[in-house]
Formats: structure tokens, C-alpha cells, sequence
């Protein structure tokens, strides 16, 4: 089958192609508030619809939440999975907004061409970059290269409460060779990329005790210990004077870079300087045996995201509080075991407390990090796909944050995921004024068009 013919009709087709996007930028899916419930619900219904068009056997099933798309197109070759979200995040505040979020527009900005409204980028232009490019294989040869399943989640904005039940009770019906989800981004807003490793997340909120009750500091100042200060011990005992992390067993399971993706990483230019210059901080603060971008992608990580106790108002009230409160995150890599290493901090904190102090917790599950096996050929084939579209070498990297999406399918379908996305870092996702670069519509769908060839040849 002749790619140059599908690349052509993209092209020719971009009008109508933005067109459809911004019917669907329209459709207020806010996932988090009931109040828009039905019209995650009309989402679903003109997802379903678009997909039929394509000869899916496309249908809107129900969860307790917001439905679920799945479609199937039947075919020969490999079995490839979709994944995207229809659901967008709110708008608030609403002042910021330069338009109305869901009246979508095109803008020219001094970088160019953009779609600006809610979703743009996160996720529903980035999902139709995919069923594009399947419309114009469609168009050109009549059916699709292979067999594909879509799989459109209407919860990924609230924490996809309706997820697993919905994958375990599906198991089958899911599972394919390979997942591709469209959810991810460029390198620095240029670098075509594929995220072969997201890193887990284990969160610790706990509050110490000591005292029964707040203390006045000049009647007990000195003589009884304070909350604080046995906290802030804790917290400040949690990294040596490298930035390495000293809870025991911590690195188990954590994993060398092999030399190829460390050549690579090397070869991105990463500017560690800019990137911190612009939140105004300078020298890196990680592993000072590891490089800027190992920090990021490919190390765990242990942060306080919260401290508070005593008084924090206004003037002062000299008492010693009688609890003191942190919430701690670690980032986790490899096989680091979210279960083993809560447990090693907590015996580590309470190693610390003294005599009649408790400690209190209030956590949540810990996920752990999902890598994708590069052997695969498949990955190597896509990557080179995404390089003959852009301009820069398509690169392999990591992804700070968590996509628990991706986990899941290795988990319950033991399939591998294949990250692809064309978001830029100035996007706005989450934020007012969320834009789309029509580069990256239009470019991102001649990539999956160009990935769908090599992966079915």
C-alpha cells in the first residue's frame, strides 16, 4: 500500500480534519463535575459515531462513571491497542481565558498556527491526530493496515476511578500486541520522541505527636522537645551531602542506563542551566554523580510537598505546637517496590521519634514505575518512522511524571506501551488558554500514518 497516497490525503484533508476537531473541542467533557455529566456522555457518542465512520464495530459502554469507547476494526498483521481520553480538565478561573474555552479558534501567534480551547492538546487533539490518520488510510486504500482496537477513556482527568474494573473485566477484548497512547509530548518542543519510562509514585502524609497539647514556650522552651524540630531532623536526614537518598534498601531495583540511551540523552543538548534559569534556580540539586536528565527520567526521587505546625499566622504566639505534619512523594524507577520502601521509611521515622512521641499516617496506594522493553522492534521502527516526518532524530526518553495508563496495560494485558504524543511544552494544559500547534495536528498525523506503515510492513 502506497504511503505517499496517505501522507497526500492528509494534507489535502487538513481543513475538514480541523474541522472535526473542533466539533469535538466543543463538547464541554469536563470528567471531575457532574454537572457536566451528559455531555461526557454526547463526547462518547460522537467519538463512537466518528469511529463507525471508519467501519468500526464501535459502541459507548457503561462504567459507574463516564462511559468507555471501544471500537475494533478487524485486519491481518499485528494487533495494534489505541488509548486516549475524550475528558478535559476545568476551565476555572474563567477570567484568564483570553475566549470562551469551549469555542475553539485558530490563532496565528508569533510561533505560528495554533488551536486554542480547552482539550487542544490534552487530550482530544492528540487523540484525533491517530483516528486522522486511520481516516485517511481509510480513504486511500479502503480499509486500515491491521487489525486496531480503540480504547477511549471518559475518567483520565479525575483519577479513572471506572479504569480497572472496566480493563479486568475486559481483559480479553483488550489485549493486543502493542498499546500506542497519544498523551505525551515533544523533547523541548522539537524533538520527535517515544517515552519508553515513566516513573512511579508513593506518597507518605503523616503528622508526629509529642506534647498533649501546645506548649508555652517560655515555661517549656528548652526542657520539652519540639515537633518541629524532631521533624525537620527527620526530613533533613532523608538525603546525604550528594543528593543521594539514605533510606536502606531505597536503590534496590533500580536500573543502569544502557550505553545507547545514555548516547542519546547526551545528544539532546539538554540546557540544564535554561531549564532551572526559568524558575530561577541554578545548580542541580539530584545525585551529583548523575547528569541532568538522569535527575529527571530515569532516578527516583524523594520531595516534601508539604510542611506545617504550630503557629502561622500573623505576628507571633510562642508555643511549642504539640504535632508538627509533612507530606513526602518519592518518584520510583526500575522495580523500586512501592510496598518496600513505604516500609523502610516508616521504620526509619520512627527510629527517630523519642520517647512518647507517635506518629500518625494518612497515604494513599503507591503505583510503581512502568520502562518499556526497546527490544521490541516495533519501537525502533516507529522511531525511525517519526524521524523521516521531522526535522530532528526521534529519540527514546523518560517521563518524570506518571501516565498510570501505561502501567495498567502491562499489568492486566501484559501488553508493552508505545508513547507517542506531539504536545510542546508551552501548551497549557490544565491552564487558561490551552492551545494545540497546527504543526502538531498536522504533523502528528502523517507520524501515526507513517508508524502504521512501518509497523505493518
Amino acid at each position: 500500500m502506497s504511503l505517499d497516497a496517505v501522507l497526500a490525503r492528509i494534507d489535502s484533508d487538513l481543513p475538514a480534519a480541523t474541522d472535526r476537531l473542533m466539533e469535538l473541542l466543543r463538547i464541554q467533557s469536563i470528567s471531575t463535575d457532574p454537572a457536566y455529566k451528559a455531555e461526557c456522555g454526547k463526547a462518547a457518542d460522537w467519538l463512537v459515531a466518528d469511529l463507525q465512520s471508519l467501519g468500526a464495530k464501535a459502541e459507548k459502554r457503561p462504567t459507574p462513571g463516564h462511559p468507555m469507547v471501544v471500537g475494533h476494526v478487524e485486519g491481518d498483521g499485528p494487533h495494534l491497542l489505541f488509548y486516549g481520553h475524550y475528558d478535559v480538565q476545568p476551565v476555572d478561573p474563567l477570567e484568564l481565558w483570553d475566549r470562551d474555552p469551549f469555542d475553539p479558534a485558530i490563532e496565528e501567534t508569533d510561533a505560528g498556527r495554533v488551536i486554542r480551547g480547552r482539550g487542544a492538546s490534552d487530550d482530544k487533539g492528540q487523540l484525533m491526530t491517530f483516528i486522522e490518520a486511520c481516516r485517511a488510510w481509510k480513504a486511500e486504500h479502503g480499509s486500515l493496515p491491521c487489525r486496531i482496537t480503540f480504547f477511549l477513556e471518559g475518567e483520565e482527568e479525575s483519577g479513572s476511578p471506572s479504569l480497572v474494573p472496566f480493563m479486568e473485566a475486559n481483559r480479553d477484548e483488550l489485549k493486543a500486541d502493542i498499546a500506542l497512547i497519544c498523551d505525551t509530548g515533544m523533547f523541548e518542543s522539537r524533538v520527535p520522541a517515544i517515552t519508553t519510562m515513566l516513573r512511579g509514585l508513593l506518597g507518605e502524609d503523616f503528622t508526629i505527636t509529642g506534647p498533649s497539647r501546645d506548649l508555652h514556650s517560655g515555661m517549656y522552651g528548652g526542657i520539652a522537645m519540639n515537633p518541629i524540630r524532631v521533624l525537620t531532623r527527620i526530613i533533613a536526614g532523608l538525603h546525604d551531602d550528594t543528593g543521594r537518598i539514605t533510606l536502606p534498601g531505597f536503590y534496590d531495583g533500580v536500573p543502569e542506563l544502557s550505553d545507547e540511551i545514555l548516547s542519546q540523552w547526551q545528544g539532546l543538548g539538554f540546557d540544564h542551566a535554561s531549564f532551572l534559569g526559568d524558575v530561577g534556580l541554578k545548580d542541580p540539586a539530584g545525585e551529583q554523580d548523575r547528569t541532568p536528565l538522569e535527575m529527571i527520567w530515569s532516578r527516583p526521587t524523594c520531595d516534601v510537598n508539604g510542611i506545617w505546625g504550630g503557629y502561622t499566622g500573623d505576628g507571633f504566639k510562642t508555643v511549642l505546637p504539640s504535632k508538627a505534619s509533612a507530606k513526602i512523594s518519592f518518584r520510583l524507577v526500575g522495580t523500586q517496590d512501592p510496598n518496600a520502601i513505604r516500609k523502610s521509611f516508616r521504620s526509619y521515622l520512627e527510629g527517630q521519634l523519642p520517647e512518647g512521641f507517635s506518629v500518625e499516617y494518612r497515604t494513599e496506594k503507591g503505583s510503581p514505575a512502568s520502562q518499556m522493553s526497546i527490544d521490541d522492534p516495533a519501537f525502533e521502527k516507529a522511531r525511525q518512522a517519526l524521524s523521516d516526518e521531522w526535522p530532528d532524530t526521534a529519540a527514546y526518553i523518560g517521563c518524570g511524571g506518571s501516565i498510570p495508563i501505561a502501567g495498567y496495560f502491562k499489568t492486566i494485558t501484559d501488553m508493552d506501551s508505545m508513547l507517542i504524543g506531539f504536545g510542546k511544552d508551552d501548551d497549557q494544559i490544565h491552564s487558561p488558554n490551552e492551545k494545540y500547534d497546527m504543526e502538531s495536528f498536522h504533523k502528528g498525523t502523517r507520524s501515526w500514518a507513517r508508524i502504521l506503515d512501518a509497523l505493518t510492513r
